[in-house]
């Protein structure tokens, strides 16, 4: 048998660590609890009024829904659709799904939006052609959402368009 096996380490051996945590846990700089410092308050990146607030769509609806279409893809289908808002300048198209994108009824139901120019000049309306004040917007169908999928609905504000398979 070995002498550590029949007697115990002395109280140094023990007393010695101790002692040097201890020691070091009143140094300011040596602390691990206090290399970062004290906790403060962060701003944070929400929203005022909440997320619910935030994805919150308040674009209005293009006025006439002139063309759609759908490709198929590899992956499922792309919806396209032309809409003509009443002068030019409108920007941020998108075509919104309604009920997450999920087919009721075998339908799936998009609005056409897009956010209005900041200001419109008296002579927006003068001299512009229907070509010039287009606007298309596109969405994504996956192929799961399109096997369950009979028609797709594009809604403006005075017409809608269908596509019916």
């Amino acid at each position: 048998m070995t002498r550590s096996a029949r007697t115990p380490l002395p109280f140094r051996m023990i007393l010695v660590p101790i002692a040097f945590s201890v020691a070091l846990a009143g140094c300011g700089w040596m602390n691990p609890m206090n290399w970062f410092g004290p906790s403060e308050r962060v701003q944070t990146l929400e929203p005022k009024g909440g997320y619910a607030a935030a994805l919150q769509d308040d674009r209005p609806l293009v006025p006439q829904v002139t063309d759609l279409r759908i490709d198929r893809t590899l992956t499922g289908a792309i919806v396209s659709a032309t809409g003509l808002p009443p002068t030019q300048g409108w920007w941020n198209a998108a075509l919104v799904a309604e009920n997450d994108g999920l087919p009721v009824d075998g339908v799936i139901t998009y609005r056409f939006v897009a956010a209005p120019p900041p200001a419109v000049s008296p002579d927006a309306h003068r001299a512009l052609s229907p070509e010039s004040r287009e606007l298309t917007a596109a969405a994504s169908i996956n192929a799961t959402r399109l096997a369950q999928t009979r028609r797709v609905v594009v809604i403006g504000a005075e017409n809608s368009r269908a596509v019916t398979r």
